[in-house]
């Protein structure tokens, strides 16, 4: 049966209009966005299909153009809207931590690097500039590496704390093995980095890890 002959009150968007968008599934919010299903399926059904296929929003925001197209219904357009709504989003989300103090607002911060992390399928380590009031000068994605680990550099943050005239600085970087876990060498680089920054008065403030749907934060685990 097709989404508008349902009854009005089980529709996707008559519901979100009626209740709020936190009341809906992952499956009916996906439909919306979808708007139609193909043939045989309607628009929850499809959505429902992908979320399975993907393993989740998560999984479905990082598959790659060639495989999401791959999947019976998507295709460019689909696929180009749907990058557009994830970059919006992390856009309003840098603009909000640039609005006042970041540390003011942790579940801001979880929310951006997330939408900016998760899901990638190698390492990227990003830092978030900080002025003396805490708000946020610039987030910049540092360096980048494989499947298992990055090279950093401290010289080169150093070097990007100084061009920013940063009071502090708050770093992340992605586990694409989906552990949100520190292993050995990120505690010895977080405290490198930490030494070095200390040399020009840029204060590391925190560490996080982004895995899994979590985000570790390292100043919660007292590793900061």
């Amino acid at each position: 049966m097709a989404i508008p002959d349902w009854p009005e009150s089980e529709r996707p968007r008559e519901k979100l209009l009626k209740n709020g968008a936190t009341n809906l599934s992952d499956a009916e919010l996906l439909a919306i966005f979808l708007r139609t299903g193909i043939k045989g399926k309607s628009a929850v059904d499809l959505a429902r299909e992908l979320l399975k296929h993907f393993d989740g929003l998560t999984g479905l925001f990082a598959a790659n153009q060639v495989i999401f197209c791959q999947v019976p219904g998507m295709g460019p357009a689909k696929y180009a809207q749907l990058q557009a709504v994830l970059e919006m989003a992390r856009r309003a989300l840098e603009e909000k931590l640039k609005t006042g103090d970041t540390m003011s607002s942790p579940e801001s911060v979880r929310d951006y690097l997330r939408l900016s992390l998760e899901g990638k399928k190698h390492e990227i380590f990003i830092g978030i500039f900080l002025d003396s009031q805490n708000r946020t000068i610039a987030a910049e994605e540092l360096f980048n590496g494989t499947l298992t680990q990055t090279s950093v550099y401290p010289r080169e943050v150093v070097k990007r704390a100084l061009h920013h005239n940063a009071a502090a600085i708050i770093f992340a970087h992605n586990h694409p093995s989906g552990v949100a876990e520190p292993s050995q060498a990120d505690e010895i680089l977080t405290h490198s980095l930490k030494q070095a920054l200390a040399l020009v008065d840029v204060k590391v403030l925190d560490h996080f890890i982004i895995g899994g749907g979590t985000a570790m934060s390292f100043a919660e685990r007292g590793l900061i």
